[in-house]
């Protein structure tokens, strides 16, 4: 499933690893390495990962906290 125009991402259940690089402006290795380290979450369906919108935005808001802690 690729994201067109007509299929806004916050109406996705679960992003792909492509369009949650496209969504936080991340390279697929760092988005790896914040999945890996558990900064950001996943789920697997088969042998795919998926993120849930919620993930998404825990890892924005934990951007956030560590921006405002600095």
């Amino acid at each position: 499933m690729t994201v067109t125009p007509a299929e806004p991402l916050n109406e996705m259940e679960l992003y792909r690893i492509g369009d949650a690089m496209r969504l936080l402006k991340l390279s697929r290795t760092v988005i790896y390495e914040q999945l890996r380290v558990g900064r950001l979450r996943s789920v697997r369906q088969g042998r795919a990962r998926r993120i849930p919108p919620s993930a998404i935005r825990d890892y924005i808001a934990l951007l956030e906290r560590e921006a405002g802690a600095a």
